[in-house]
């Protein structure tokens, strides 16, 4: 189905709450731009993901979407409806697939509409589209196809995360502040994840710290938000190499890991990624990150679909999956077991980085 459009257009898309999905939406806005050159695009969107759209050429709007402050509740929903009609919008492109989003966008006063039929919002859609079976297709077509239905060319996939001058210079003191310098061999590690299930285990982050840093070959960076600092916290206590500071003999704190979690925000995290000569992650917005900077990554995954979530990027990219007779995707937030995560030893992701990366520092592991 082609949806017919023409000229130039108040656009708005009410974007996802989720950093990944926002970062895996970025094609489909390129799309639009490139199919709608002269029209003004705005973008709905959380607060705690703004900055993954911040810089964003192709954007000439971010709409603040403060839904646990000002927008929030029935009333809050109601006067978001009033600010987005007085900016008269004429098509509406939802990639969020939620009935209240739809039900904004309607009580906007948009007078198209487009985006998934759910059963619960069709009725609030003027051009509603099938919606794709479950994990049928990776999340970044999953948001070109809405596009596509505009008649956008979706050949473009590649996800994108802009930063500034600023967000590197910024990288590059705080690392040198850290005595990294300009020929060392970086590796991040981002060990949070928004679901347990999803995370490698503690002591399996903390046994490949410790064999990157032995010999003093690689500098380790932990990376990650403020809420992941106790779990940081937790992976250094059990590693050889200590911080500075922590009390254990001086042995213990040579060449000690540097944890930069909480102390930067995405677009600084991204600034010290462009450092970084790898990053390792389980299935995380970091991740997918490092994979839109072009960086070389090695992806840790258990519970996810690399089909559905896997990272895209013009860097190096190892996914390791380990079989655990378990069905996958699965969706168990609540699993506390997640053998799938475990099965990936450290041993196997230091064999990985011996042979893809470490020829490229002429490293000798």
């Amino acid at each position: 189905m082609i949806i017919k459009t023409s000229g130039a257009l108040k656009i708005l898309i009410v974007e996802v709450n989720w950093l990944g999905d926002v970062l895996f939406s970025t094609p489909a806005i390129k799309a639009l731009r490139r199919k709608f050159p002269d029209s003004f695009l705005a973008c709905l969107i959380v607060p705690r993901v703004k900055q993954v759209l911040e810089g964003n050429p192709y954007i000439n709007e971010l709409i603040v979407n403060d839904e646990k402050g000002l927008h929030s509740g029935f009333w809050g929903k109601l006067r978001l409806a009033k600010e987005l009609r007085k900016k008269k919008f004429d098509l509406a492109i939802l990639f969020h697939r939620s009935s209240t989003r739809a039900l904004i966008a309607y009580l906007a006063g948009i007078p198209r509409r487009v985006g998934y039929a759910t059963w619960k919002r069709r009725f609030l859609l003027t051009d509603g589209l099938p919606m794709p079976k479950r994990d049928s297709s990776h999340r970044v077509d999953y948001y070109l196809d809405i596009v596509k239905a505009l008649g956008c060319d979706t050949q473009d996939r590649l996800y994108e995360f802009f930063t500034t001058e600023e967000d590197v210079c910024f990288a590059r003191d705080f690392l040198a502040a850290e005595g990294i310098a300009p020929g060392d061999f970086v590796v991040c590690l981002n060990p949070g994840g928004n679901w347990f299930p999803k995370r490698w285990p503690k002591e399996n982050f903390a046994g490949l710290a410790d064999k990157l840093i032995s010999g003093g070959q690689a500098k380790v960076v932990f990376c990650g938000s403020q809420n992941d600092r106790e779990l940081i916290a937790d992976i250094v206590s059990q590693m050889s190499h200590q911080p500075e500071g922590s009390g254990l003999p001086s042995d213990r704190q040579s060449h000690q890991p540097i944890i930069a979690a909480g102390r930067t925000n995405l677009k600084q995290l991204a600034g010290i990624f462009k450092r970084a000569d790898l990053v390792i992650s389980g299935d995380s917005g970091p991740l997918h990150i490092a994979a839109s900077l072009g960086r070389d990554i090695i992806g840790l995954f258990g519970p996810t679909s690399v089909r559905v979530s896997g990272p895209l990027g013009r860097g190096k990219i190892k996914i390791m999956q380990k079989d655990s007779d378990c069905r996958i995707p699965c969706y168990d937030k609540d699993c506390r077991d997640n053998l799938c995560m475990q099965k990936i030893t450290p041993e196997d992701v230091f064999s990985e980085i011996k042979d893809f990366l470490a020829v490229k520092k002429n490293l000798s592991f």
